[in-house]
C-alpha cells in the first residue's frame, strides 16, 4: 500500500460568502453540515464522502470540475429535481459527445454540469 492508498480524501471547494454558499449546498443540493466552524469552514458529509467549503478570495477560479457525484440510474431524476429549484446546466460541446436536454452522452457514460453561486463546477455523473 501506498502512503495515501488507503486513506479517504474530500472535495475541497473555495467560495466568497459562506452564508450564502450554505443556502445553495444545504437548500438546493439537500447536504447537511456535519461541522462548522467560526473561521467561515463547513463540512458537509455525502454518500461516504466529505466536502469542504470554505471562504477565500480566489473562489470560483478554477475552469475545471471541482466536484463529481456518482449517481448512477439516478442521474435523470436528480438533474430535474435540480432544474426545479432553479439550477441551471452548463452545456459543453465536445467532440463524440452529444446532448439530451441537459445531459451529456459518450457512449454509456452520461453527464451533467452545473455551477454553485461563486462559479465553481459541479458534475453529476451515471457511473
Amino acid at each position: 500500500m501506498t502512503m495515501l492508498e488507503g486513506t479517504d480524501a474530500m472535495a475541497t471547494i473555495a467560495v466568497k460568502d459562506v452564508t450564502k454558499a450554505r443556502k445553495f449546498y444545504e437548500g438546493t443540493l439537500g447536504l447537511k453540515p456535519v461541522r462548522a466552524e467560526e473561521m467561515g469552514v463547513v463540512s458537509y458529509k455525502s454518500g461516504n464522502s466529505m466536502l469542504l467549503v470554505y471562504q477565500s478570495s480566489f473562489a470560483g477560479t478554477n475552469k475545471a470540475t471541482a466536484v463529481t457525484w456518482v449517481l448512477g440510474d439516478k442521474l435523470e431524476n436528480i438533474v430535474s429535481a435540480l432544474k426545479a429549484k432553479g439550477v441551471a446546466f452548463e452545456h459543453y460541446d465536445m467532440p463524440g459527445i452529444t446532448r439530451k436536454g441537459d445531459i451529456h452522452i459518450a457512449g454509456k457514460n452520461r453527464n451533467a454540469w452545473f455551477k454553485d453561486p461563486d462559479g465553481n463546477i459541479l458534475s453529476l455523473v451515471s457511473g
